[in-house]
């Protein structure tokens, strides 16, 4: 109960009421101007039925159509056939509104009113954006209180070099000539030198 006192649950539940009562009045008036212009173009004896189902196919279908447009908006369908019917039962409707109207452009629009009002008021109730969805806060984590664990420490091994073989004897030394290698870079290369 307490979700519906806020602003935002107010808000919903008078949009829905005001729904309710334009679509009755609309519904009414609409649902006559459409019966009385089909019963004004059927042959003699047509059953009045006619004319009432008329009325209700012209001013449901676009209904209907809205529903499927949001369905298939959800699953990501294409919504051409929907919108297409909504826009060609719209329009017989409309037509309707306005054959029944006296020839000025207040007379049609005082005619178109009622159903313009409740296609109106059905598309943006069907249309409108949905509530922001309340962010859920993340679980918190239980707390473990532990005693710290004494983790033994254990010396890394040492890592020695296997015995290599003896080192070779030293070359003899010449007395008259003596040479040194000197490496020096050049262009980013060594290069060797003797000297003498």
């Amino acid at each position: 109960m307490r979700r519906f006192l806020n602003a935002d649950g107010l808000e919903a539940v008078a949009l829905v009421l005001i729904l309710l009562i334009v679509a009755g009045t609309a519904g009414w008036a609409s649902f006559s101007h459409v019966h009385d212009w089909t019963m004004r173009h059927v042959p003699p004896g047509t059953p009045d039925a006619f004319g009432w189902a008329n009325a209700v196919l012209s001013d449901l279908v676009p209904v209907a159509c809205l529903l499927d447009i949001r369905r298939r908006r959800r699953h990501r369908q294409p919504i051409s056939y929907p919108v297409f019917l909504m826009l060609a039962f719209a329009s017989f409707s409309l037509a309707a509104q306005l054959a029944v109207a006296d020839a000025s452009p207040s007379g049609w629009l005082l005619s178109a009113l009622p159903a313009l009002a409740f296609m109106a008021l059905t598309k943006l109730v069907f249309t409108g954006t949905p509530a922001p969805a309340r962010p859920t806060p993340a679980p918190a984590r239980e707390r473990v209180d532990a005693d710290p664990v004494d983790v033994p420490t254990v010396p890394a091994p040492v890592f020695t070099p296997p015995p290599s073989a003896p080192a070779p004897a030293p070359a003899p030394v010449r007395s008259a000539l003596v040479s040194s290698v000197v490496q020096a870079p050049r262009n980013g290369h060594i290069v060797s030198e003797v000297t003498r």
